[in-house]
């Protein structure tokens, strides 16, 4: 649908009563949407814009921007998500998987056929025709496009997975897509499967070798029809039977590996739930944001190598899960602004908070890359110096230093101390003071104190010498010999920015002299803040990178630099611009 240009007809700021509207369409079209998630996909207060416009076909369609990106399109009186909408809900409809080089065809304005989908060991997800579905490629889990199901999922397998399966109705890389900022899906790993998965998937997904090679010559024929159909050149039947045998596989599961899979993601909602409660969040926190406490909490507190995925337990909804907690009086939830949740009270005394036993932790997400290797982080000892300037050299060449000499705080006063006592300068009636010899006016007086200012206090005269030597610092990384450099270090630098249509983006800076990699920081941040991240090279700064993420992201920066990576806070300037607790980032 969007895959030509499209003509705006108006573009103008949502009405309080139309918003409200939105909500509740929105609840109702995607049922397994929370309440606090419908307000996060339509903020309370935030800019949303409606555009409307008129596809190159000639289809009257609405549209809601919220933050520079369109997250919703309304066509004949049906909503349907973005894809931006999608990167932050990924679970929200049934998904489909595809392979990468069916993606530029689906760009083109092709639909979807049959042949093209990749069948995973469960099966294909149970749909009806008509029912609206997400395209994603195979290893990513964020959804690439969106479409209507042309038959149901019992249909594809009839036909033996051969005519177009999907309408593709908007895509990542297509006009509407570029209407918005442009960023790349995020990546989301694909669900982990149990040990039963893993069996069965050995067992069932046996795809000819022959075919493997044929999977990169996926063609489209007939391009110019109005539906663009999408046919595979060749291995269409050997495909279709691959398909046939993993799907026939899929719906002959035993119904007790799911009821295994639902008992799992309990007991990991429960772990995580626990675990963030015991180690992540403080008094400090509360009252705290429910749909917070999931991204910035929980889902850290997953073990590595398994997927939280609350839709995939026996609770289906945060809020459902979290009511029963409430009800088992480990913590306390109250919807503090209309259609927002947070947590309020945690009870740390609980016994199920106390018998709770910490997990090793993983080094993961404490790692710097370094070519191939991973080495675990450690914050560097990082130690203010001092270096002597041509003004003051005179002062400290009877100590052995020269021009350029690199000082701690200890040593100047030592040095000063010893001058003084050995020049005879301390006043004989005020042992508090030091009489001011030709060597210590020139160093230290301005020149309308030189005949005036006879003797100075022992702490006016350290803190005079400290200010006319020039700073330094010294950064020690374990294992690894000292690094000196002149000037005061650069703290790290954390700011808001506001883009396009008002929208807001964290940026980072200055990590590298803390020896952390900036794209290994965009790697953590962008799976923990499940938001796009990009590195790019920093304005004003040589060979230096900054880090930029899409939202207010200051909370996540805040964990990452105080309590994973042990960064001194005096270090890191710009903590105070998180969002208040309570209010919408």
């Amino acid at each position: 649908m969007f895959a030509k240009a499209f003509r705006v007809k108006s573009n103008t700021a949502i009405k309080g009563s139309d918003r409200r509207k939105l909500r509740a369409d929105v609840a109702a079209a995607f049922p397994t949407l929370g309440t606090d998630q419908v307000s996060e996909l339509v903020p309370g207060k935030e800019e949303l814009n409606i555009l409307k416009l008129y596809a190159h076909r000639g289809d009257a369609v609405t549209v809601y921007v919220s933050g520079g990106n369109p997250i919703l399109f309304e066509l004949e009186k049906n909503l349907y998500p973005t894809v931006y909408a999608l990167w932050s809900y990924p679970d929200l409809l049934p998904t489909f998987t595809t392979w990468p080089l069916v993606l530029e065809k689906l760009v083109g304005g092709a639909d979807l056929m049959l042949p093209g989908l990749v069948v995973p060991p469960a099966g294909l997800p149970q749909v009806q025709k008509g029912d609206l579905c997400a395209i994603a490629l195979v290893g990513n889990r964020a959804p690439v496009a969106i479409g209507v199901a042309a038959m149901s999922t019992a249909e594809m397998l009839t036909s033996g997975l051969k005519g177009r399966g999907f309408s593709v109705l908007h895509t990542y890389q297509d006009h509407l897509w570029r209407s918005g900022d442009k960023s790349s899906p995020p990546s989301i790993a694909p669900l982990a499967l149990d040990p039963a998965d893993l069996s069965e998937e050995k067992e069932s997904v046996q795809v000819n070798p022959a075919l493997q090679g044929d999977m990169g010559r996926l063609t489209l024929e007939g391009e110019e029809e109005e539906n663009g159909e999408l046919h595979q050149a060749s291995g269409e039947k050997a495909l279709s039977e691959a398909s046939e045998d993993t799907s026939t596989g899929g719906l002959n599961q035993d119904s007790t590996d799911s009821k295994t899979l639902q008992e799992q993601m309990d007991e990991l909602l429960q772990r995580c739930f626990l675990h963030a409660l015991k180690c992540r969040v403080k008094k400090a926190d509360l009252p705290l944001l429910t749909s917070t406490f999931l991204g910035s909490h929980m889902f850290s507190c997953c073990p590595e190598g398994r997927q939280l995925d609350i839709k995939k337990s026996s609770y289906r909804k945060l809020s459902k899960f979290l009511q029963q907690m409430q009800q088992e009086q480990i913590i306390q939830v109250k919807e503090l602004s209309k259609g927002v949740e947070s947590i309020v009270a945690v009870d740390w005394k609980h016994p199920r908070i106390t018998s709770f036993v910490m997990p090793e932790p993983s080094p993961t997400s404490q790692t710097i890359q370094e070519g191939s290797r991973e080495q675990p982080y450690h914050p560097p000892d990082i130690k203010s110096l001092y270096c002597v300037p041509a003004s003051m050299t005179l002062l400290f060449q009877e100590s052995g230093h020269k021009k350029g000499s690199v000082l701690e705080g200890s040593e100047i006063r030592t040095i000063v101390i010893n001058y003084a006592k050995k020049n005879d300068l301390v006043d004989a009636d005020n042992k508090n003071l030091v009489k001011l010899d030709p060597i210590l006016c020139d160093c230290l007086l301005e020149k309308n104190e030189q005949h005036t200012v006879m003797k100075l206090p022992w702490d006016s005269l350290l803190s005079r010498c400290l200010e006319k030597l020039q700073p330094a610092y010294q950064v020690t990384f374990p294992g690894q010999e000292p690094i000196v450099k002149k000037g005061k270090i650069c703290p790290i630098d954390i700011t808001l920015a506001q883009r396009a249509s008002n929208k807001k983006v964290t940026v980072v800076r200055n990590l590298e002299p803390y020896g952390l990699d900036p794209c290994s920081v965009a790697a953590i941040l962008q799976q923990r803040c499940q938001a796009s991240t990009t590195v790019t090279p920093a304005s004003g700064a040589k060979d230096s990178l900054q880090v930029q993420i899409q939202g207010n992201q200051i909370h996540h920066l805040s964990w990452l630099l105080l309590e994973e990576y042990q960064i001194p806070r005096k270090y890191i300037q710009g903590l105070e611009k998180a969002p208040k607790p309570g209010k919408k980032k």
